[in-house]
């Protein structure tokens, strides 16, 4: 358990721990090849990668791009078992008895031509979610708290049809990007939408998790940036009573979140709101601003700024490629913000080379927010 029952230290990391990570440029791997690196113990960029999360040490951790792996023995709990739990560059053993892990979209085949390429592939940009085998690019949480597994939400099969007022994907001649049979089929998360509640003591902490599509790797029609756009707006109705009733989880569930809950809200977002990048940004200036959201603190790390020397905002960068992608964003209900801060050491100091290169240990930095529970 945390050494203060009433601070909680939450934290998002992309770890790139998806196959394509470790196979030569141009093969098509499975999960197998994760669940192979996990068994043994030895692979020197996941050694970094459970080093940095022994060094932050948050009591709970969202793993982006862990990929799906159907047997926990095989995939999260060996992570745990022959990572985490063995000293990393003289760190001390971390342990998280509790996990929650789900199917997502990526990988998941469609029968459809979705990126109008002339045929239907059913993987990559063909898939629900791009990804070359279902379940590439999972989300699995960490905690050192109970999760109450029984009032998970998950939102995977959301209907991106269903939200009012969606923003459309056309093609330049003005007509709907997707087929009307894709569409109707379309889900909205390209992974998943998650909300975990968990128990820290008495008191629930709902943790609200996703990663939505990266806004690239498309064309004018931009349907990745759409997307990435209405992942992120999903949060903003969710927490706001009045305009979630559209909203439905994968048991048939109606409804967001209730005001005066405690919640983080976290992820890989792949969407800045300083304007860095190609995502359009008014969902997440709108999400990082939201009167339910705590203003107070902004992760930042010294190794950021050095990073980008010549951008003000550089110090809030949550990746190598020089953008504020990742999140860790609390209530203001029911949270003083403490702490917070990005893993990136400056390059002279002793840590930076966990992070020096993109095979170190991944292009994204841990981000981490500590947070005092209050009455109100």
């Amino acid at each position: 358990m945390a050494d203060h029952v009433n601070e909680l230290k939450v934290a998002t990391f992309n770890v790139s721990m998806e196959s394509s990570n470790y196979l030569a440029q141009g093969e098509t791997g499975n999960n197998r090849v994760l669940a192979s690196i996990l068994a043994n113990g030895d692979n020197p960029q996941v050694k970094n990668i459970a080093a940095i999360i022994q060094r932050a040490r948050p009591d709970v951790l969202l793993l982006n791009e862990f990929d799906y792996i159907t047997d926990p023995k095989q995939g999260i709990q060996a992570f745990i078992k022959h990572y985490l739990n063995q000293p990393q560059a003289g760190s001390e053993p971390i342990n998280y008895p509790y996990f929650y892990y789900s199917t997502v979209n990526t990988g998941q085949p469609s029968p459809f031509d979705l990126d109008n390429s002339g045929k239907a592939t059913g993987v990559g940009a063909d898939a629900w979610g791009y990804g070359f085998y279902p379940g590439q690019y999972g989300m699995v949480l960490l905690s050192k708290y109970p999760i109450d597994l029984k009032n998970v939400r998950t939102f995977q099969h959301f209907k991106w049809k269903d939200m009012p007022q969606f923003m459309p994907t056309l093609k330049p001649d003005g007509s709907p990007w997707y087929s009307s049979e894709a569409w109707q089929q379309m889900p909205l998360s390209s992974k998943s939408h998650w909300d975990i509640p968990i128990k820290v003591d008495n008191t629930t902490v709902h943790i609200l998790a996703s990663h939505p599509t990266p806004p690239v790797f498309d064309g004018p029609e931009n349907r990745n940036g759409i997307r990435n756009h209405d992942e992120i707006r999903f949060w903003l109705d969710y927490l706001d009573p009045g305009n979630a009733g559209y909203i439905y989880d994968d048991e048939g569930n109606k409804g967001g979140l209730a005001e005066n809950s405690r919640f983080v809200l976290l992820g890989d977002l792949n969407a800045s709101a300083d304007g860095d990048g190609d995502a359009i940004s008014s969902a997440i200036k709108a999400l990082v601003s939201h009167q339910r959201i705590s203003q107070s603190v902004t992760p930042e790390s010294k190794g950021a700024a050095e990073n980008s020397p010549e951008q003000a905002h550089a110090k809030y960068h949550t990746a190598a490629w020089r953008m504020r992608a990742d999140y860790v964003l609390a209530s203001d209900f029911g949270f003083n913000t403490t702490d917070g801060g990005v893993f990136w050491p400056a390059k002279n100091e002793a840590d930076y080379a966990m992070v020096g290169t993109r095979g170190a240990s991944s292009d994204h930095r841990l981000v981490w927010l500590k947070l005092e529970l209050s009455a109100e």
